[in-house]
């Protein structure tokens, strides 16, 4: 695997080495000692989930509060999508910043998505399978967001806001000068 830095400290994308013939491909997509020698962090993921969503989707931008904070490795399984993470850590030099990756079934990408980071991404293709491993359980008590097209942080998301279709929760978070962190860098 190779793992890139973003201008996010801790953000990585990390491509995955595919092994490809005319009978398909293999990969692996995630092996924790590789994962370790080659970002420094040792992870443990203890839960993983998948999302199915079509065109317009946008999930975002999520995180959980302490003590329940979660670090991701997501990917795309089938169709494509811009992923995008915002940097949440107060102190942090690239606090509200965005880093984004696209993330396809073809690219086999996955982006690493550090606690401290708000994260979301929207579907650009007709549908799209996305998949979260995370470092610690979900806590629906530690849900946390933020809006989605705050004009403080001007994410280029690239489908059009009539296109966009959100949850009714996501309609309605705070701004990031809103937002009283309780994240540390």
């Amino acid at each position: 695997m190779e793992v890139i830095k973003t201008n996010i400290e801790g953000v990585f994308i990390i491509e995955p080495k595919v092994f490809g013939d005319a009978r398909g491909y293999f990969f692996e997509s995630f092996n924790a000692k590789e994962f370790a020698e080659k970002t420094g962090l040792d992870i443990t993921f203890v839960q993983d989930n998948e999302s199915k969503s079509r065109y317009g989707v946008l999930r975002g931008l999520h995180f959980q509060l302490p003590p329940y904070t979660q670090s991701k490795l997501v990917r795309v399984v089938k169709g494509k999508v811009l992923d995008v993470v915002v940097d949440i850590r107060k102190g942090s030099p690239t606090y509200g910043k965005y880093e984004m990756c696209e993330l396809t079934e073809e690219n086999h990408r996955q982006f690493f998505v550090p606690k401290g980071m708000a994260h979301g991404f929207v579907v650009l293709s007709k549908e799209a399978i996305f998949q979260y491993k995370c470092d610690d359980f979900y806590h629906p008590e530690a849900e946390g967001a933020l809006a989605w097209n705050d004009p403080a942080i001007a994410i280029p998301w690239p489908v059009s806001q009539e296109h966009v279709l959100l949850s009714e929760k996501d309609k309605h978070h705070p701004g990031i000068n809103g937002f009283d962190s309780p994240f540390k860098y």
